[in-house]
């Protein structure tokens, strides 16, 4: 019954989902929650086989406390499929670090994310949101594109692989 009812939840539902979600989490529900020191571990295992120079504890730490941070995870089914890491200050913000669990990816937890990112930036009064993505990654720069992205510039030789990064933004205020 809740597979079926997750197909017809508008974005009103699913922001409530959000809030529920430690009580409605099931193996069809991811429950994107605020990311906690205990999360750690988990994260750190999706950070290092998401990303060649991954960040380390400190970083995430940083990003826990620090009061213009929002990092949430994706839990689904009591382990953590996903995370990311928004900074969100005045007008702009901006997408630090977002991955999901390698087995769980093309499932909608990356879009999950991304939703609940747009919602809280919103909330804390951005009007834009940017993001820089790897030349290379084909399916996160089609999500970032589905969900209205538009490339704005490109970083060359960004990456310690000498691989540019494709800046990417978003007018966050028409989405409403």
């Amino acid at each position: 019954m809740l597979s079926m009812l997750k197909v017809r939840l508008n974005r009103l539902q699913r922001i409530a989902l959000y809030i529920l979600c430690p009580a409605m989490n099931s193996p069809e529900t991811p429950c994107i929650r605020p990311m906690t020191e205990a999360d750690l571990d988990a994260v750190l295992l999706i950070e290092k086989s998401s990303f060649p120079l991954p960040w380390k504890r400190e970083h995430f730490l940083h990003e826990i406390g620090a009061p213009h941070s929002y990092p949430f995870v994706a839990e689904l089914d009591g382990k953590i499929a996903g995370y990311v890491c928004l900074m969100s200050l005045f007008e702009e913000a901006q997408i630090l670090d977002i991955a999901v669990a390698a087995d769980q990816r093309g499932s909608g937890i990356g879009r999950l994310l991304m939703e609940k990112s747009f919602d809280v930036a919103l909330e804390k009064g951005a009007e834009v949101m940017a993001l820089e993505v790897r030349e290379s990654s084909a399916p996160a720069i089609g999500l970032y594109q589905a969900l209205g992205f538009k490339r704005v510039g490109i970083r060359a030789n960004y990456y310690e692989s000498r691989e540019n990064a494709v800046l990417m933004e978003i007018t966050i205020k028409e989405k409403t």
